[in-house]
């Protein structure tokens, strides 16, 4: 059996468990695809070493929103030094609103790459042709101008919902998923995009909030949308990088 050379990486996870366990699923899927093109057998030993942090983090869109409530840098800065430590040389954060500290966690841990997902999957979108997208996302990023910057960088027009459509992403996403209520999340995420779909037509919609895919894919009414997933585009980017000159 060849053997594949692979690098060790890591997972900032814990924002919230279910997104983190489930990027995991995500990257082991994409590591198996790397295989397969790159020629090589899909068998346990061809997997990279990977390290997964799950730690309670303070909500990040509430911490934008209040300089007084609780702020998740240092909880994060711990995790990605823990993962530096376990011999990580790229890390992925699969959740979106928390790359409003990527570059306080960069510079605080400046030994490991921290993948930034909205600039990956910006690049990704480039590569594919695509010059318009609507943003499906948290309070938290559409403040910070999160994926609009990332977007822009590449020359790709960012939509927005209106305020009632991000009212009800928000509920899908708090009310739904992080509490376990699926129907209503994906009943809220449908709303949301039905309304961006009416005024701009088949636009592709960024599911960029890592709790939106855990909902939104399986709902009925989306199906034949043209969803576009991060956390995926964010795993393939970590399985490139364990694999980097292999």
């Amino acid at each position: 059996m060849t053997h594949v050379a692979s690098r060790t990486v890591g997972i900032l996870a814990g924002m919230g468990p279910a997104a983190g366990a489930d990027f995991a699923r995500l990257f082991v899927l994409a590591c198996e695809d790397w295989l397969r093109t790159h020629g090589h057998a899909v068998v346990d030993q061809a997997y990279p070493a990977h390290w997964m942090a799950q730690l309670p983090i303070a909500d990040r869109t509430r911490a934008l929103a209040d300089p007084q409530a609780p702020q998740p840098l240092a909880a994060m800065a711990q995790g990605l030094a823990q993962l530096a430590g376990l011999g990580a040389h790229a890390v992925a954060m699969p959740c979106n609103t928390a790359h409003a500290w990527h570059a306080a966690l960069q510079r605080q841990v400046p030994q490991v790459e921290l993948l930034h997902m909205p600039q990956e999957t910006a690049a990704e979108l480039r590569r594919r042709g695509l010059d318009r997208v609507a943003l499906l996302a948290t309070e938290g990023s559409y403040r910070i101008g999160l994926y609009e910057q990332a977007f822009a960088a590449q020359g790709i027009a960012c939509v927005l919902p209106c305020e009632a459509a991000r009212r009800w992403l928000m509920e899908g996403i708090y009310d739904g998923v992080k509490a376990g209520d699926l129907p209503l999340a994906q009943q809220r995420f449908v709303q949301a995009g039905t309304q961006l779909r009416a005024q701009h037509g088949d636009i592709p919609l960024a599911m960029a909030c890592t709790e939106i895919p855990l909902a939104l894919p399986q709902a009925p009414e989306a199906q034949g949308w043209t969803l576009v997933d991060p956390t995926a585009i964010l795993a393939a980017s970590l399985a490139r990088r364990a694999y980097a000159g292999s």
